[in-house]
This record gives C-alpha cells, sequence and structure tokens, in this order.
C-alpha cells in the first residue's frame, strides 16, 4: 500500500500559535497544556493536556457545558472547575470566519 490508495479528504499547512502553560491549582494539581491559536475550529482553541496527551477542541459553549471537562480530560469536578477557571480566561469568544 502507498500513499497515492488514500482518499484526502483534506490536506492543508496553517500558521498557528501556541501558547504553553504549566500551573498549579490551589488542589495541588498541576496542569501542563498547549493552547492552539488557529484559523480551523471557527474561533475556538485547541487544548492539549501534555501530561496525557488529551485534547479537546474549546470555546465558551464547551466550558458550560455540564461534564465537558471532566470527560475531555479524565478530571475530578473539583480539577475542572479549576481548569475552567484558568481557561475561561484563554478561551475568549468564537468568531465565525467564514460567514
Amino acid at each position: 500500500m502507498s500513499v497515492d490508495e488514500f482518499d484526502f479528504l483534506a490536506d492543508s499547512t496553517e500558521h498557528t500559535s501556541t501558547r504553553f502553560v504549566c500551573f498549579i491549582t490551589p488542589s495541588l494539581k498541576r496542569f501542563d497544556l498547549a493552547v492552539t491559536t488557529t484559523n480551523r475550529f471557527y474561533g475556538k482553541k485547541m487544548v492539549t493536556d501534555l501530561q496525557t496527551g488529551r485534547t479537546a477542541i474549546i470555546g465558551p459553549d464547551d466550558l458550560e457545558e455540564e461534564g465537558y471537562l471532566e470527560y475531555a480530560y479524565k478530571l475530578s469536578g473539583e480539577e475542572a472547575e479549576e481548569l475552567k477557571l484558568f481557561l475561561e480566561q484563554v478561551v475568549g469568544t468564537v468568531n465565525f470566519t467564514d460567514i
């Protein structure tokens, strides 16, 4: 099998901006995150937990969805609430650029 046999649905390259941040919450949970800003995902951020490799596309609406951070990053309720406090400062508003 060769790459010529693949049916590519999309293939593009883009310059992005990534913020690497490490912090410890009041409950002593450590987060090592890569927060990537891109023109994709309708203005949402791609947030990767560098310790576990789990990645989620996050916007303000996702932060309000009950259980989303717990599910995406396998966190306890308290850990998710602390992560949410940080992400609320980072995520910002969603901008629809393709309208």
